[in-house]
């Protein structure tokens, strides 16, 4: 019987698919993350009777035939890229994206990583880096004697030296844009990076045409719905539950056959 496979293959899939739920509930409060959804295609079908076969001498041919499938796999697990909500934070250095774009971030291998988290500090040499280190591109340096630091809508950041009275621009923001932003490559802490199916890297102004703006003092929330991903959470156990069923009732029918005497 292959009810046994079939229904296993959909456990499977559904166990898959609460892995994904349970990593987006854990992100719930990890900045600028977004959620994932996992996406299902089903598998080879055996022909028994094919559709469009002549069934007699006269020329007619078969409407429907008779098709079993063997089950579902995995497609994908796909990056759902909205805007997650804007916090507050206060810190002159926290940075929100508002619309499309990341932060380019150098990487200590030398490769460019692409974040939306805009919890950024300032290291040693008093330079814009991530909560790991990493270099926000490119390359922004705060004087150490600024008694304050303006980040406008375009990326633009002035720092207020202690004793002058107009600001000093001290460097610029730029984001980076992907045609197919699901294609990127997520290695955890907040980083993504380019790959073939993301297409190359458009880097521009913030503010600019099909560029987000910055917003100085807050970060980007996850997009994570809890109450949507808690309804997903038991709908992909309730299927679970009914592939085990499928396994159970295969099992009785088996059971019956060979009992016959």
């Amino acid at each position: 019987m292959q009810s046994l496979n079939i229904a296993a293959t959909g456990m499977a899939a559904q166990a898959l698919n609460v892995e994904v739920i349970s990593h987006n509930i854990s992100n719930m409060n990890t900045t600028g993350y977004k959620r994932q959804r996992a996406e299902f295609q089903d598998l080879l079908y055996q022909d028994q009777r094919r559709v469009g076969t002549n069934s007699s001498d006269a020329g007619t041919t078969v409407p429907s035939g008779i098709q079993l499938g063997v089950g579902v796999k995995t497609a994908a697990t796909y990056r759902i890229n909205e805007q997650g909500s804007l916090i507050s934070t206060g810190n002159e250095f926290d940075i929100a994206i508002k619309g499309e774009g990341f932060l380019q971030v150098d990487l200590p291998n030398g490769t460019t990583g692409y974040s939306r988290a805009g919890s950024l500090q300032l290291d040693q040499n008093g330079t814009l880096v991530t909560p790991d280190g990493y270099q926000v591109q490119p390359g922004i340096s705060i004087p150490a004697d600024a008694i304050s630091v303006t980040i406008n809508e375009s990326g633009q950041v002035f720092a207020q030296i202690d004793g002058q009275i107009n600001e000093t621009n001290v460097g610029q923001l730029q984001l980076a844009t992907f045609q197919n932003v699901a294609g990127l490559d997520a290695i955890g802490q907040n980083l993504l990076l380019e790959t073939v199916a993301s297409g190359a890297a458009n880097t521009g102004v913030p503010g600019g045409i099909g560029f987000g703006s910055i917003q100085q003092g807050f970060v980007e929330s996850s997009n994570v719905d809890p109450v949507q991903e808690i309804t997903n959470l038991i709908t992909a156990q309730r299927a679970y539950e009914l592939n085990s069923k499928v396994i159970e009732t295969s099992d009785q029918m088996m059971s019956t056959i060979n009992n016959v005497r």
